[in-house]
């Protein structure tokens, strides 16, 4: 379910699973659940495009059972064209690929919808919005990083407003309905200004699975932060 809405956009809270406890991964996951998440984020990272080795395919295939909205897979790799049929048949609902790493992505974004999955793409924060010109009218949902890709519990860089903004314009522009998904720092104290940017779908990894809160008052302080 939403934790609130904004300019009559529902805005959906996506726990990513890598700030979870990893001994306890179908628990957190299917807590996530019972809260009322709709979404929940794997990231997948190959050691190569960002510094981190991080989910492969039999770990969604392991949690899918756990979870009954939408898988988001997040592709950090070099070469995702090579992965997106694994994912797929472990139980993605959604891929997203990253701009920089696919040489082909308009190719990229069709096989994905050929899959069965929504498909996005991710800009790190050095790559600009016009790199979205020729592919925005294909996606599903636009990734903004809002942190450099690779670790969780950075903070978040508050130039990605404008680049928030800026995505939102160019939907906007080309009367196209997209996700606009925001990953990095994301927290209570920071979501009013994301949203009000444009962002519709907040990933939290710290934020969500932490050993000073339940996942539960997780959920309840990021509602209170659009009421």
């Amino acid at each position: 379910m939403p934790i609130g809405y904004h300019a009559g956009r529902a805005i959906e809270l996506t726990p990513s699973i890598l700030s979870a406890n990893f001994a306890n991964l179908g628990a957190d996951v299917q807590a996530a659940d019972e809260v009322g998440c709709s979404w929940i984020q794997v990231d997948v990272m190959d050691g190569h495009f960002v510094p981190n080795l991080t989910f492969g395919p039999p770990v969604i295939q392991a949690i899918r059972p756990f979870f009954k909205g939408t898988l988001d897979v997040h592709l950090m790799v070099s070469n995702p064209d090579a992965l997106l049929e694994a994912y797929a048949k472990a139980g993605a609902n959604h891929i997203t690929v990253h701009q920089e790493a696919s040489v082909h992505l308009h190719r990229t974004i069709q096989r994905i919808h050929e899959l069965g999955c929504t498909a996005g793409v991710a800009l790190n924060p050095a790559t600009p919005v016009s790199s979205l010109d020729d592919i925005i009218e294909d996606l599903d949902l636009v990734l903004i990083m809002s942190v450099n890709p690779g670790f969780g519990g950075q903070s978040f860089i508050e130039r990605s407003l404008a680049k928030i903004a800026a995505v939102r314009s160019l939907l906007d522009q080309r009367h196209h309905e997209a996700v606009i998904q925001v990953d990095g720092g994301v927290k209570p104290s920071n979501i009013a200004s994301v949203v009000q940017a444009g962002a519709t779908n907040l990933i939290a990894g710290s934020a969500f699975y932490s050993s000073t809160i339940t996942p539960h008052q997780a959920w309840d302080a990021f509602v209170a932060a659009l009421a």
